[in-house]
């Protein structure tokens, strides 16, 4: 398994071209060699690519525009392969056209998206919240429904640890009950403050990353990406830092 940095951690240096420059070059300086492109800035894939290739880093997954992804497939592939990237990303289910979140009409949106994508050697990736894990009438979670309404080979899951474990579930079981469709997962520590759940740098919260990074191992996945949503007044190029730190102990660079 390879680790990386998701840049929505900086997104708020990145907001144009020369600061997500700098941002690249600043967390290739703490020895990451992979990122996810997310939370940034408009881009040239063109652009992308010499960037990372100037810093010597590779896009491991993208968050991608929602729109773009289903209704300019092609060109989102094209841009994709420019710089080097097979794992296509979407951070969320996008409301459906009267504001809920519809499982039913986001498979029948995205499918097609899907099996273009795959159909090009690329794979669509679909990041997790909290939501996903609530049960309707039936009992039934909407996460089930999405392992349901795309066939593996469409569509596989950005599973996130800490997103997981806020819903009440095992971020380690929900990794090994999704075998072969996780190639991808963010590590993303949650802490205990003042009787509240917060991001935490990884290693210094309370997710069981042993389990996690064993079950992640024996479920294909190829990258882990380090998440922070919020540094909490934090640098968060000091947090991504420490969590670069706390994978080398692990023995992951």
């Amino acid at each position: 398994m390879r680790s990386g940095a998701q840049l929505y951690t900086v997104r708020d240096f990145c907001k144009d071209t020369e600061s997500f420059a700098e941002t690249l070059k600043k967390v290739a300086d703490i020895g990451y060699e992979f990122v996810q492109v997310s939370g940034t800035c408009p881009y040239d894939a063109e652009w992308l690519r010499d960037e990372l290739d100037k810093n010597g880093l590779k896009c491991a997954i993208t968050h991608y525009g929602a729109g773009p992804i289903k209704d300019d497939t092609q060109t989102v592939i094209k841009n994709h392969k420019t710089f080097g990237c097979n794992l296509i990303g979407i951070g969320s289910m996008p409301p459906a056209a009267d504001g809920t979140r519809d499982y039913d009409w986001f498979a029948a949106q995205y499918r097609p998206a899907a099996q273009k994508i795959a159909a090009a050697g690329c794979y669509f990736m679909y990041h997790n919240h909290q939501f996903e894990f609530e049960r309707d009438e039936k009992g039934v979670r909407g996460i089930e429904k999405l392992i349901e309404a795309f066939a593996p080979s469409e569509m596989g899951f950005t599973l996130d640890t800490y997103w997981v474990q806020f819903a009440g579930g095992d971020p380690a079981q929900w990794i090994g009950m999704l075998k072969g469709r996780v190639p991808a997962i963010h590590l993303k520590d949650m802490a205990c403050v003042d009787k509240g759940q917060r991001m935490a740098v990884v290693g210094e919260g309370n997710i069981n990353f042993a389990r996690v990074l064993y079950e992640a191992e024996n479920a294909g996945t190829e990258y882990l990406l380090v998440e922070q949503d919020n540094c909490y007044g934090e640098d968060p190029f000091e947090c991504l830092k420490r969590s670069y730190r706390q994978l080398a102990a692990w023995g992951l660079y």
